[in-house]
């Protein structure tokens, strides 16, 4: 009897401090996201460069790749029992 109840206790695949880095990696990525759109134009025929500044160019994109960085990380780091 005892046996069963140790056995059907529910473990997390990740402790506390992955699901923390999990949630730091998305919203980080979510923020490179958000930073990375708009510069549109409101006449299709009117160029704007507004979609090459540095925002969306440099910046944008580091923080999607190291959102992505810091959700490998939180994935491959063992919990130490």
């Amino acid at each position: 009897m005892k046996n069963r109840k140790e056995e059907s206790k529910k473990e997390f695949l990740f402790q506390k401090k992955n699901y923390k880095f999990l949630f730091i990696g998305l919203g980080c990525m979510a923020l490179g996201f958000i930073l990375m759109s708009g510069g549109h134009s409101d006449d299709p025929n009117v160029f704007n460069p507004e979609i090459y500044n540095f925002r969306r160019i440099r910046l944008a994109p580091t923080l999607v790749l190291i959102g992505l960085g810091i959700q490998v990380y939180a994935i491959l780091t063992t919990s130490k029992k």
